[in-house]
């Protein structure tokens, strides 16, 4: 629901350059927030994200984003920060079976913490996370259960709930979204699909491999929504 125009809340977007936090920054600015993303350079292997993350702040006249870097290389464990190979052409059925080698450790729990610390400076009690438990269903930090275990710990650790002001709220509008439900409420309030980057192993030009999973759920919601994707791919991508 859209806000009244004389009062902007401030919001702290995590956006990290792909669709999915692509369409969450829409949905926070549409529904009346003065969104302030925040996107991570962690050593993950895709770091061209990042550029897609400050080319979809600029589309959308984001005035304030924040970049914070740390490395979570050290760590491992995940295919996505170490020489582990990113999982490809994998089927549904397959995705959904455990938790795969991209996810990384704690990630979602380091990213909102700092969003948190971010959303305290600014005096903002509302982050936008573009968590989902459809598509993502192998992440134990996508869970609608974590974000509520999250928004509570958050409650009683920050200096605006001790005294007395607004709490906290989290915000997932994507949590329950099939892909293509995503790309199409996206492109209701016209984002700009080509600016994005979601895959997990594209080249160093950021072009995107069109056979890992995130590259396989991005083309089938394209085409659920009788369009191609308009990012560029390293080859082909498959078409079925």
């Amino acid at each position: 629901m859209r806000r009244s125009e004389d009062a902007v809340p401030k919001a702290v977007v995590l956006l990290s350059g792909g669709l999915d936090s692509a369409t969450m920054l829409a949905i926070a600015r549409h529904d009346g927030f003065e969104p302030c993303a925040i996107t991570f350079r962690y050593g993950q292997r895709h770091v061209v994200e990042v550029e897609a993350a400050r080319r979809v702040a600029r589309s959308m006249n984001v005035t304030e984003h924040l970049e914070v870097d740390f490395d979570l290389r050290s760590m491992g464990g995940s295919a996505l920060t170490s020489g582990i190979d990113v999982p490809k052409d994998r089927s549904a059925e397959q995705m959904r079976e455990g938790i795969p080698v991209t996810y990384v450790p704690a990630r979602n729990t380091i990213f909102l913490s700092f969003a948190l610390g971010y959303a305290e400076s600014l005096q903002a009690n509302h982050i936008f996370v573009g968590v989902n438990a459809l598509d993502y269903t192998g992440y134990p930090d996508c869970r609608p259960e974590y974000i509520r275990a999250f928004e509570a710990m958050a409650r009683l650790a920050t200096k605006s709930a001790v005294e007395g002001d607004a709490p906290l709220t989290l915000h997932t509008p994507l949590i329950e979204l099939t892909k293509s439900e995503i790309i199409k409420r996206g492109l209701e309030l016209n984002v700009d699909y080509g600016l994005t980057c979601s895959c997990y192993d594209p080249d160093a030009a950021g072009h995107a491999c069109g056979h890992c999973d995130a590259c396989t759920l991005r083309l089938e919601g394209f085409r659920d929504n009788g369009m191609p994707d308009p990012v560029l791919y390293q080859n082909s991508p498959p078409t079925s």
